[in-house]
């Protein structure tokens, strides 16, 4: 982590520009939680769209049908975060480091430069085969698709379980 003196009003204009009605509603939740810790802010999410037909809209929360035979192409679940280099975003940024111990084949945690040069202590963590964890999507076989689904359910469960502790030790300190 580095020092960023421009953490606060990149957070403050984070905040204002925070639509929850632009989030994947799983998730609204979880990234209406991450705001209000003052050590991160959210730069972007997605729950992650399973899409089994053509005709199905890119943004579909449907899950892989049972019984479902062919491919399905996976647009990645992720959430993008900006942390403060202090004790608390520290602490945190080692918490959000243990996630892919979820699932470390499908689960990976790492900077992006073009987000870094852009906002200093930003991170990511996403859901997504790891020979494919460079792309924004892939096409998988139905089974493997079924394990991506179970592992972003699993992933945001886990994400939800931290920010709440993160809650409690705000309130506790």
């Amino acid at each position: 982590m580095v020092d960023s003196p421009h953490y606060l009003p990149q957070r403050r204009v984070a905040l204002e520009s925070l639509d929850l009605r632009s989030i994947d509603a799983p998730i609204v939740d979880l990234i209406a939680d991450f705001a209000t810790l003052s050590h991160c802010f959210t730069l972007q999410s997605c729950y992650g769209h399973l899409l089994c037909s053509s005709a199905q809209a890119p943004n579909t929360l449907d899950r892989v049908p049972t019984g479902h035979k062919g491919s399905v192409r996976y647009r990645i679940a992720y959430i993008a975060v900006c942390i403060a280099n202090d004790s608390s975003g520290r602490s945190l940024l080692e918490s959000l480091r243990q996630v892919p111990a979820i699932d470390p084949e499908y689960i990976q945690f790492g900077s992006a430069d073009w987000f870094w040069r852009r906002w200093p202590n930003s991170y990511a963590l996403q859901v997504e085969p790891m020979r494919y964890k460079r792309r924004d999507e892939a096409v998988l076989q139905v089974a493997e698709a079924l394990h991506v689904q179970t592992t972003r359910d699993v992933f945001f469960r886990e994400l939800r379980t931290l920010v709440t502790r993160e809650l409690g030790e705000r309130h506790a300190g």
